[in-house]
């Protein structure tokens, strides 16, 4: 089944977008899902943001089946999430969030990002 990764980096280093793309990718394997493709917003926008209508536009494929994110906070803040993921349900797509063990964005200095 094919699923879409979704992350909201608004400030951010690039060992943690590949941190948390690799959890991304590790939750699909682990539930025999696809990731077809992965979404990230750079700059806090609209509720509309051009990765969100990407996003969007993917999700009216029939073969799509989800939105996987690490948290609800990657759908923006509080009131943008929550009306993100309830247009990601009207569309008819599950929205499933990975839970991150605290080590995941130590770098190699022990540092968390």
């Amino acid at each position: 089944m094919d699923v879409y990764g979704f992350l909201r980096l608004t400030r951010t280093t690039l060992s943690r977008r590949r941190a948390l793309s690799a959890v991304l990718d590790e939750y699909c394997r682990a539930h025999e899902l696809k990731m077809a493709a992965l979404f990230v917003e750079h700059a806090p926008g609209d509720l509309y943001s051009p990765a969100f209508v990407r996003l969007l536009d993917t999700l009216a494929s029939p073969d799509a089946y989800g939105v996987v994110i690490p948290s609800l906070g990657h759908l923006g803040p509080s009131r943008t999430a929550a009306e993100r993921a309830r247009i990601i349900r009207d569309a008819g797509a599950r929205l499933m969030q990975v839970r991150l063990p605290v080590s995941t964005f130590q770098d190699a200095s022990g540092c968390r990002s």
